[in-house]
């Protein structure tokens, strides 16, 4: 069962997800800045970081039904809509930009929601999973919606973007401090020691992908690749290599 609407905006409300909302704004402006000229969905609970987006030419919230739907923006049309799993009410190809948080832990078929959501992904188009990390502290707290439903790893997270059809192009990790309170004003200190230290205690994944790229044979028997879209969590990206730490 999902955490209801009123936990999860309840939690962003306290200095845990305060840190987290500000951790995670950190990545994706490190991966997608404004979101200029883009169509953006969050799927799952990420209106905390939509409001980032503000090149973007449209930004919609799809929010599960298990969990429940709020209003937002809080001020002007509202751009929530509640969803099935594996329903998304978009055509294919409406988005540019889609991010998941707080969606695929607690799907009953997370292979099945990434589908959809890939489905209304345009061909050039990336997508960020955002999941609880397996080896970290918050999935192990339940006072944490990163505590609640499957957490994840690393490579568990690759499979299911090629299962769906993409490549990874860029990983990143965040929230290396405890969930503790008294810890949290040293989280800064954390991330830098973390990344260069334990890597594995990181809390929170983040996963982009693209559609595959295909090799194109021109007359003569010349190869011509098709363009990648550049990593946009710099500087670590995502490969069956090693992790480049930053």
């Amino acid at each position: 069962m999902r955490r209801s609407i009123e936990d999860l905006r309840t939690f962003y409300g306290e200095p845990a997800g305060a840190l987290a909302r500000r951790l995670l704004a950190r990545r994706l402006d490190d991966a997608w800045g404004e979101a200029s000229g883009c169509d953006v969905l969050g799927v799952g609970y990420a209106t905390p970081w939509l409001d980032a987006f503000v090149g973007a030419r449209r930004v919609v919230s799809a929010m599960p039904g298990g969990q429940g739907v709020e209003l937002w923006p809080s001020a002007g049309r509202n751009r929530t809509v509640l969803v099935e799993d594996r329903r998304l009410p978009f055509a294919a190809g409406s988005f540019d930009r889609i991010v998941l948080v707080h969606a695929l832990e607690e799907a009953e078929d997370a292979a099945g929601l990434l589908l959809e959501a890939v489905r209304t992904l345009t061909p050039a188009g990336r997508i960020i999973l955002i999941a609880a990390a397996r080896g970290g502290m918050w999935s192990r707290v339940e006072a944490t919606p990163f505590g609640h439903g499957r957490p994840f790893t690393r490579r568990q997270l690759e499979r299911l973007v090629r299962g769906a059809g993409l490549e990874p192009t860029a990983w990143s990790q965040t929230l290396y401090v405890p969930p503790w309170g008294p810890l949290l004003p040293f989280a800064d200190g954390f991330e830098q020691v973390g990344r260069r230290v334990w890597p594995g205690a990181a809390g929170v994944i983040l996963l982009e992908a693209t559609r595959h790229a295909y090799a194109r044979v021109r007359p003569g028997g010349a190869v011509a690749t098709a363009p990648v879209l550049a990593p946009g969590l710099q500087p670590q990206p995502a490969s069956r290599q090693r992790r480049v730490g930053s």
